[in-house]
């Protein structure tokens, strides 16, 4: 039984499923936790626990999010679980020759892979807040500069998908 189950859910999911996990979370968060959904600041999280005495960036007490160490440890012990026992098929839809850990041995992997890690750190960085966080905290709460970051990534994503990858990818 649980063998015909498992059959069941494993490969693609359709895209509705995630959307609706992710859509109910926002509000199961903030009307039982009053905590808003976002990322991005857990590796600041991860430096103030790390590094107590370090510049003041880091000085704060981050005990009070520590939630958010375990929310992002339950993500990424998920993903991992999922892969390991629900992926059907190791394909993965992007090119390998750029994103897989063998691309790190190749100056264009590296580029690709530390260079977008850098841009979307500092652009998370700069814009208060990574994609998720505004497009999906942000805009349930009707921030306009949410809207705004929502806008530019989606421009920015649009031009690298027609205009840089083509020049990246062989």
């Amino acid at each position: 039984m649980l063998a015909g189950l498992l059959e069941d859910v494993r490969g693609p999911w359709p895209w509705w499923i995630g959307g609706i996990a992710i859509g109910l979370m926002v509000p199961l968060l903030l009307f039982l936790a009053n905590r808003q959904f976002g990322l991005s600041s857990t590796l600041r999280h991860i430096c103030a626990a790390c590094l107590p005495s370090g510049p003041s960036f880091f000085r704060y007490d981050w005990r009070k999010d520590a939630w958010n160490l375990f929310l992002v440890a339950g993500v990424a012990i998920g993903g991992g679980l999922a892969q390991r026992y629900l992926i059907a098929s190791p394909e993965a839809p992007m090119p390998l020759e750029l994103f897989s850990f063998d691309a790190l041995g190749t100056p264009r992997g590296l580029l690709v892979m530390v260079g977008g890690g850098f841009l979307v750190g500092f652009g998370s960085r700069w814009a208060n807040g990574c994609t998720s966080g505004h497009a999906i905290m942000g805009l349930s709460l009707r921030r306009p500069a949410s809207l705004v970051a929502v806008i530019g990534f989606f421009v920015g994503g649009l031009f690298v998908t027609w205009f840089v990858l083509p020049k990246v990818l062989p």
